[in-house]
């Protein structure tokens, strides 16, 4: 039903009603309806006439037949960028990695008329990022860097992002776009829900990319080619200032995908939260061996590959697990009870356990051509 719609969504189309009729590959022939293949069983929604045409291919808009699942929702997702008519200035708070990659691929873009503002704590960092063409000017204080800014990137470790809605959110023009780079969301959204003045729209964003190194030396202007890039709408957030952030996502080269808060903190405390506890336990683990000497001599590419996400921001580690907590512990309990079937395969070997290293071996493999494919 229309009310078990994430949040986000209802608030983005009030107009939005449920479809009569059977709630799977149905086809809708109306004049109203596009003809939409929803990728799964679920309630079929309608979108108001008002809100079509931005979310609908230009060769398919002939209806506004939405499926409620947010999976199905983002293959709909086709419209030009409002970047130039919308920003003119953009404040990058944090110019670390990710606030250094996003204004290095912004100025990349060659926008007409565009001026990326950037603000750090350490002014060595501002320097470096102003010498490396990531921002056009750097301001010293946060207010100054987000004074008259039309589009704000919070590009900070979790736990700052309070302080700094705290500390900007009254001082944001009227109008203004905040969204953040974070790997968590439901916590991070409600601090803005909490902190920001309703003329303020805020998306959370979180992009799949990233690097073993971190700081504003490492920043790349294609960091974000090619990546899936999480957008989570706040409470009251039109489509406009939607389209305004899925716009900037496409012109640094990445693919939007839009998600509720909650579904997206759980599917990425599997795929990369979890990764990055078993990269530093698995140092933990041989370093802590007084044989540990001996071993790292023999330590070759898989030890090297499996332990990448350790040498990543320590702070960042951190605030990922506070932010995140329950998410983690239901996928670390998950992985310890695998582990220790594996554990009994080891321990019984035989057949048994090469058919559990074909099945993971043959699941891997599809995931690999269906990432080749996408």
């Amino acid at each position: 039903p229309f009310e078990s719609l994430p949040g986000w969504f209802r608030q983005l189309y009030p107009k939005t009603r449920q479809a009569s009729g059977p709630r799977d590959h149905a086809t809708i022939n109306t004049h109203s309806a596009a003809i939409i293949q929803p990728s799964h069983n679920s309630c079929v929604t309608y979108l108001s006439e008002r809100d079509q045409p931005a979310l609908t291919p230009p060769g398919e808009r002939r209806g506004f037949l939405l499926e409620t699942c947010t999976l199905c929702y983002n293959g709909l997702i086709s419209h030009k960028s409002n970047l130039r008519r919308m920003v003119r200035r953009i404040a990058i708070i944090g110019l670390g990695l990710i606030g250094g990659s996003m204004g290095m691929a912004l100025k990349q873009t060659k926008v007409t008329d565009l001026e990326v503002i950037g603000f750090a704590r350490r002014a060595e960092v501002a320097s470096t990022a102003l010498s490396i063409g990531a921002v056009d000017r750097a301001e010293r204080t946060l207010t100054a860097a987000v004074e008259d800014a039309n589009l704000v990137i919070i590009a900070t470790p979790a736990m700052v992002i309070r302080e700094i809605l705290a500390e900007i959110g009254e001082r944001l023009p009227q109008g203004c776009i905040v969204t953040d780079t974070a790997s968590t969301k439901a916590q991070v959204i409600a601090w803005a829900q909490e902190l920001l003045p309703p003329s303020v729209a805020f998306i959370g964003g979180h992009p799949m990319a990233g690097k073993e190194s971190f700081g504003i030396e490492a920043a790349d202007a294609d960091l974000f080619r090619g990546c899936v890039y999480c957008l989570i709408p706040g409470a009251n957030v039109n489509s406009e200032a939607v389209n305004v952030v899925t716009g900037l996502v496409k012109q640094i080269g990445a693919n939007p995908l839009l998600l509720d808060a909650a579904e997206h903190d759980s599917l990425v405390a599997a795929v990369s939260h979890l990764p990055l506890l078993l990269s530093a336990a698995l140092v933990s683990t041989t370093t802590k061996s007084p044989s540990w000497p001996q071993m790292a001599r023999l330590a070759a590419t898989g030890f090297r590959d499996l332990t990448r996400l350790a040498s990543g921001n320590p702070e960042m580690g951190r605030d990922i697990c506070l932010t995140n907590k329950e998410p983690i512990l239901h996928w670390v309990d998950k992985f310890i009870t695998e582990l220790s079937e594996f554990r009994r395969l080891v321990s019984e070997g035989e057949g048994e356990l090469e058919q559990a290293f074909l099945r993971a071996r043959e699941r891997r493999e599809r995931w690999l051509q269906e990432r080749e494919r996408a």
